[in-house]
């Protein structure tokens, strides 16, 4: 149990003391001092309004951390959840803005448009992937820039609102469709956030996206299969599983999720609640950084999400005192290269240990068996 313990730690405590060391060398190659920097890094994430801050930007992370986990789970890589989550968006946005209705039903409508775009999109990939063969690397990336250009179409010719003449936004949506925040929940408990500081409500829908995620890969028939597609597909066909079916259903649920990146910022963010061309772009990318961080694991990827909005809190506070924020993408490009080896490199350990120690146990029940023979 302790040598687990000692494993699971080691690989992100070596990833953490390797990029501080590395962003350390830059900083003091570009003259700066690390004890300061990363002091006042720290005394600026020290603080409600900071936390706060950090969990609102880390719920979209999460969202699109768990999308591309979905994938890697089955061998996908998913390098489209960008352009499903922005298509999503805008078709979501644009289509909660059309209709009046009750507003649990208003919310959930959203919701589900914006899962059925994110699954149909993804939907192509997997098609051209077991129809012809085409690699989802190359055919999500192509998807991305059409994507990119079918929303600016689709945004300055359908569903731009054109009381606006400055900015190609749709029409805001009606208040039904908006997430209520949770400071009113916190302030049940007795705790009372800073004037201004609102703690989003679709925190709730990511730890429920993550509780689902955890449920379907681990604990149903489904996420078995595509687990073990995922590893040997030939073994799975050996167990009747259709590996074709798997490639689509996985990748189609991978966009589904993908299409959720979106709903913070366009259901809870009270200076949002409409797409614009303002709207939160290439967190489709920063999810394939999050779950590699996470190692797929539904606990690990909220951790890398923190960590990684929390660097980019902290580095707000860098530019007063001189130091360019491009640190931060140091300590994150770092933080990310050294915990994949670090990882890597402990899990070669991890197994070594487990051969000797099986090794060890074998050649014991060996020695004792002549002695319980004469015994007998």
């Amino acid at each position: 149990m302790k040598s687990r313990i000692f494993y699971a730690l080691a690989a992100p405590v070596i990833a953490a003391v390797l990029a501080i060391a590395v962003s350390s060398i830059a900083l003091l190659i570009a003259g700066h001092s690390p004890v300061e920097t990363f002091q006042t890094m720290w005394q600026y994430l020290d603080s409600a309004d900071s936390l706060v801050n950090i969990i609102n930007r880390a719920v979209p992370y999460y969202i699109a951390g768990v999308a591309v986990a979905i994938g890697f789970k089955m061998g996908l890589f998913n390098i489209g959840a960008d352009g499903q989550y922005r298509l999503a968006a805008l078709i979501a946005a644009a289509a909660g803005a059309a209709v009046s209705l009750p507003a649990p039903i208003h919310v959930l409508f959203v919701l589900v448009v914006a899962v059925a775009v994110g699954g149909a999109w993804a939907a192509v990939a997997g098609i051209l992937k077991v129809t012809r063969g085409v690699n989802e690397v190359v055919s999500t990336i192509m998807l991305n820039f059409i994507a990119t250009g079918i929303s600016a179409f689709l945004l300055a010719e359908y569903f731009r609102d054109n009381t606006a003449t400055l900015v190609a936004q749709t029409k805001e949506l009606p208040r039904s469709a908006w997430v209520p925040s949770l400071n009113r929940l916190l302030e049940a408990f007795g705790y009372h956030l800073p004037q201004g500081t609102i703690l989003e409500g679709f925190l709730i829908g990511a730890i429920i996206v993550g509780i689902g995620y955890y449920v379907v890969v681990w604990r149903s028939r489904f996420g078995f299969e595509l687990r073990t597609t995922g590893i040997n597909p030939a073994a799975a066909r050996s167990a009747g599983v259709n590996p074709k079916a798997m490639i689509l259903k996985a990748i189609v649920l991978s966009g589904m999720v993908a299409g959720l990146i979106g709903m913070g910022p366009l259901l809870t963010d009270p200076q949002l609640h409409r797409y614009a061309d303002t709207f939160p772009t290439a967190i489709g990318f920063t999810g394939i950084a999050i779950a590699l961080l996470g190692r797929n694991n539904p606990a690990g990827i909220a951790v890398a999400a923190f960590v990684w909005a929390a660097l980019e809190r902290g580095g707000q506070a860098l530019p007063p005192i001189g130091v360019p924020q491009e640190i931060v993408k140091i300590l994150q490009g770092t933080l990310l290269l050294t915990a994949v080896i670090a990882f890597e490199v402990v899990r070669r350990f991890a197994s070594a240990a487990q051969v000797r120690e099986a090794a060890a146990q074998s050649g014991s029940r060996a020695s004792s068996t002549p002695v319980a023979v004469a015994a007998s």
